[in-house]
């Protein structure tokens, strides 16, 4: 395992007027680690996403983290409709354009030149993939990355972000409690965090 990518410290957060969905909760993520979230609807997924990306401020603990990537459940409505795939990567990369990289996720340069619609949903989220990597990321937060795909499709698609793991840490929010046992190195179910948390309030 490299270096730490991602550290949370005793994090605490709940909406206005609702139960706490992370009491002192604390996880980290070095790079070569892939660790999963997994846990039912509504329990906290992807609002520790929000969280570690900063669009949601907890009530108290610290989240510390280096460059982020994002990899969005559903790739159609991850790029815009209506530009070429390679004008939106390009808008966002940090690093230029690397052909072995496009080999590397088995993607032909000329679907780059293409709009969205016009590719498959594997095809879609590899280019996700590739925008994502093309930000020199640290930490790829993957919110329930292969969901919207078929289940060939989806083990293609893990295995191209498996490729990538000696440059990254990986943040994986899925719902497939055995996508989570075959990609991940560890496993944080938030269910039983969240029943830990009242069991210990209930004291």
């Amino acid at each position: 395992m490299g270096k730490e990518v991602l550290n949370i410290e005793q994090l605490t957060f709940a909406y206005p007027g609702r139960p706490a969905l992370y009491e002192e909760f604390s996880l980290s993520v070095k790079r070569g680690e892939c660790l999963g979230i997994v846990g039912p609807s509504g329990v906290g997924k992807s609002t520790l996403f929000e969280l570690i990306a900063g669009n949601l401020r907890p009530r108290k603990g610290r989240i510390r983290h280096g460059q982020i990537g994002w990899i969005f459940q559903d790739p159609y409505s991850s790029f815009h409709p209506s530009y070429a795939l390679w004008e939106q990567i390009e808008d966002v990369a940090t690093l230029p354009e690397d052909p072995a990289l496009v080999k590397a996720l088995d993607l032909d340069p000329a679907l780059l030149r293409k709009l969205p619609h016009e590719l498959s949903g594997g095809q879609l989220q590899r280019c996700s993939i590739l925008r994502a990597l093309r930000m020199a990321p640290d930490l790829l937060l993957c919110d329930e990355p292969t969901s919207a795909l078929d289940n060939i499709t989806q083990l293609e698609t893990m295995k191209f972000l498996m490729k990538f793991l000696d440059r990254v840490g990986i943040l994986l929010i899925t719902h497939d409690l055995d996508l989570a046992r075959w990609a991940c190195d560890r496993i944080i179910d938030l269910m039983e965090e969240a029943t830990d948390s009242l069991e210990r309030v209930g004291t």
